[in-house]
């Protein structure tokens, strides 16, 4: 990911984008040959500006970044379609950030801000697609029921992606069958550094079926064998319901999960570890008041045995400050409680974190996070955000984060 390019490499990719987009109509393909020349084009950019003021950095980080990212889809030709997908990340007006893995080792003075600057590869597979039954196989994202155990990281600029083999099918039964056998993580690191890349012998499988009136139940296992990072190797073997209530006024939402993990493959560590989330929503008409707990199993006595998730879209979970990308060894219990809603164009939303180790004594801190979006017509896009996380623990430092972002698709 962190191959350094002249500020060209961007502006070719914006016009030959607009001009291909203007230039291939989407139309049903009556042979092979027309798949390709009536295929589709899309084009989006995303300009981020983040700041982080972490007390344990002598400098505050800076980041401006600006990702340009094109794809070309085929039309379907009895079933077949082949998607590509590229990214390039450019550093605009400011660097002074530590990308985060080694990407950028002279800048140890800032915090990190994980989006290294570079061209990628971000897609690139052949789909097969009959009737309900869809088949993929190359470079893809997977994302299973809330992305907390198998994600794509779409929040960082360089998200993460599968080099895989993937299954979905919709059954007469009404049961929905996920499938995969990845080979490879390409994570947000990017493949110019070791964390980047990870070699997988991976299994994953989630199925689920939603009850009428009732809600939704799904299952998985996810036998992940990580071939350069032995200690995430694990099996995960959970169940999730969610559901909910409504009146003619109002709705109440629900979601229970437990999972069980143990060790895997090439783990040095042997160990059983349990997580479990429930949340819970009220929908008040003008706001939607929503809260709960989850925790994640550890031992304070011994290191290496917390649950893990090293597939998951960690920052949607724990707070946006991303202080508990990695479980403690003590584990993690999280107490959540916000309130959401809309004001005219805008959403906003207010929520809160108390953070507490869940094997022993502990408390690790709190967190306050708040953001603030809207469309502008259908294409584009506008974030603030901010994150303030406080703890009186000497293994937490302070930190405040703070995000603007535009967003624009062609």
């Amino acid at each position: 990911m962190n191959i350094h390019k002249p500020a060209a490499t961007l502006t070719r990719l914006v016009l030959a984008s607009s001009l291909l987009a203007m230039a291939l109509p989407a139309l049903a393909a009556d042979s092979l040959a027309d798949a390709f020349k009536q295929g589709e084009v899309g084009f989006d950019l995303r300009y981020r500006f983040e700041t982080v003021d972490q007390d344990s950095f002598i400098e505050d980080a800076k980041a401006s970044t600006l990702r340009a990212r094109l794809n070309y889809k085929t039309a379907d030709y009895e079933g077949l379609s082949f998607l590509v997908e590229f990214d390039y990340v450019a550093e605009a007006f400011m660097d002074d950030y530590d990308a985060g893995s080694g990407n950028t080792p002279n800048r140890g003075q800032y915090p990190v801000v994980a989006d290294p600057s570079g061209p990628d590869l971000n897609q690139a597979f052949l789909q097969y697609q009959s009737g309900e039954s869809q088949f993929r196989a190359g470079r893809q994202r997977i994302v299973f029921d809330n992305a907390r155990f198998i994600g794509d990281v779409g929040w960082r600029q360089n998200p993460q992606t599968y080099d895989a083999f993937s299954f979905h099918t919709d059954t007469n039964a009404g049961i929905q069958l996920d499938l995969a056998y990845v080979l490879n993580a390409n994570r947000i690191f990017g493949d110019d550094v070791p964390a980047g890349d990870h070699r997988q012998d991976t299994f994953l499988i989630n199925a689920s079926k939603n009850f009428e009136g009732a809600g939704k139940l799904s299952g998985y296992l996810y036998s992940i064998d990580n071939e350069d990072s032995a200690s995430f190797s694990t099996e995960t073997l959970g169940a999730r319901y969610t559901g909910s209530v409504k009146s003619a006024e109002h709705a109440f939402g629900y979601t229970f999960e437990y999972a069980r993990q143990k060790d895997k493959a090439n783990n040095p560590v042997s160990f059983e570890a349990d997580y479990y989330r429930v949340d819970l929503s009220a929908n008040l008409g003008a706001a939607t008041l929503y809260g709960g707990i989850e925790s994640l199993q550890g031992d304070h006595l011994a290191a290496g045995k917390a649950f893990r998730t090293p597939l998951a879209t960690l920052h949607a979970f724990n707070g946006w400050a991303d202080m508990f990308l990695s479980t403690p060894n003590a584990g993690l219990d999280d107490i959540f409680i916000g309130v959401k809603g809309k004001a005219g164009a805008w959403s906003w939303d207010l929520l809160y974190h108390d953070f507490s180790a869940q094997s022993g004594p502990g408390d690790f801190g709190s967190e306050l996070d708040a953001s603030l979006s809207r469309k502008i017509k259908e294409d584009y896009g506008l974030l603030f955000k901010t994150a303030r996380f406080d703890s009186d623990n000497s293994a937490y430092s302070d930190t405040t984060k703070f995000w603007i972002q535009l967003t624009a698709s062609f």
